[in-house]
């Protein structure tokens, strides 16, 4: 049976997530939620556990967990397990109550905490229980736009610390920050993880691939690691699609930032930054290329002699 990927070290970041089995409910009642709640105040105290975002769903939830002291699996069989004893003893049922193992993602904080959080937090209000997210009660976007204590196990300190100097200013901009998307469509960063495990940099999947991930070759057991192998950069994915543009100078801007999203694994902040344009407009023209290809073969046909090129080059890296 193929297994995730578990890297882990001091003072690593992951966003974990569960789900119960068949999809079925997990809490059931304010007492569960509560339950659950104790139980990460438990994986604080005996094993370092730091939770900056959580969000507690009816059949899932949305942990943001950081590892001082690079324990994760320990943390996650300690909070998963006890629940588990707690929902079964209460309701007099046995066997299990969470789908297969935990999904956890191996984080760059610096680069993806922040639109991480937001993800978590807008949760509620993307399934429709509430239309705006500090309606909600069971997660932690009320400890972050209020000035509530935090707690030994839950800390904002963190993420508002990237959103102003001062606690209050800090408070606003990030409520700002989560609630102005409410009107607008913004892209899921789940959607960057690398192999099913890395959400980071480019350098950062490079480093954590070069640092941990050396020796394990056995791709049976550890399918996503074929997907680390090394990727050409967004330099050389522009140099092939000029060459197989160069009669259509006007498309070569577009199907580059399109393809760059495809065969490399920057970001859109990174494909901005060459391109000089927003992220925002990075998707933008990405999803109107996929919009042309639809209708047009010259362009899926160029696309894909693209890609063949694009994998030679994995090849020869």
């Amino acid at each position: 049976m193929a297994r995730p990927l578990r890297i882990q070290y001091p003072g690593a970041f992951y966003h974990v997530t569960a789900r119960g089995n068949e999809q079925k409910d997990i809490f059931k009642s304010r007492r569960d939620r509560e339950k659950f709640l104790s139980y990460l105040s438990s994986a604080s105290s005996r094993y370092g556990a730091v939770v900056h975002c959580y969000c507690l769903m009816s059949n899932h939830y949305h942990l943001l967990l950081e590892t001082p002291e690079g324990n994760l699996s320990q943390i996650m069989r300690h909070i998963n397990g006890a629940y588990t004893t707690y929902f079964n003893i209460k309701r007099k049922r046995s066997g299990h109550l969470l789908q297969g193992r935990y999904k956890a993602i191996l984080v760059e904080a610096d680069e993806y905490a922040l639109d991480l959080s937001r993800y978590i937090h807008l949760n509620p209000v993307k399934v429709g229980l509430v239309e705006c997210p500090e309606q909600y009660d069971w997660s932690s976007y009320k400890a972050y736009i209020h000035s509530q204590t935090t707690t030994d196990w839950f800390r904002c300190d963190l993420i508002l610390g990237m959103s102003g100097r001062s606690r209050s200013k800090a408070r606003k901009n990030y409520r700002t920050f989560v609630e102005n998307s409410l009107e607008r469509i913004i892209e899921n960063p789940l959607k960057n993880v690398v192999a099913s495990s890395l959400l980071g940099s480019p350098d950062f999947v490079r480093e954590i691939t070069d640092c941990f991930l050396g020796d394990q070759t056995d791709s049976r057991n550890f399918p996503d690691l074929k997907h680390l192998q090394a990727r050409p950069d967004i330099e050389q994915v522009v140099s092939v699609v000029e060459r197989h543009l160069s009669n259509h100078p006007t498309r070569i801007r577009q199907v580059g930032m399109y393809c760059c999203r495809q065969f490399t694994r920057s970001g859109l902040k990174q494909i901005g930054q060459h391109f000089g344009i927003s992220d925002a407009g990075v998707s933008v023209a990405a999803k109107r290329v996929a919009e042309c290809m639809k209708a047009d073969a010259q362009l899926r046909e160029v696309i894909r002699k693209i890609e063949s090129e694009v994998e030679l080059l994995n090849v020869e890296i």
